[in-house]
């Protein structure tokens, strides 16, 4: 499976896939423990950033409706 990344209405951004990696500013991994679906906060609410803890539930509000970006500027 290809990653697949979801984002939630209400919610997280959710990452699925058999081989992705999930590295800090400083470019170091975080230790997955070999799971294949891992959900990344939205709100800024979670006290295990940059994963999801459920804490934006009743506190975040987003409808996640795709949409297309303009075409980007040329320089």
């Amino acid at each position: 499976m290809a990653t697949k990344l979801t984002v939630l209405s209400n919610g997280s951004l959710r990452v699925e896939g058999n081989d992705f990696e999930l590295v800090d500013a400083q470019g170091q991994p975080y230790g997955l423990g070999g799971r294949q679906r891992i959900s990344i906060c939205r709100c800024g609410l979670s006290a295990q950033k940059p994963f999801c803890d459920g804490s934006h539930k009743g506190h975040f509000e987003h409808d996640a409706t795709a949409f297309d970006l303009p075409a980007p500027k040329v320089s």
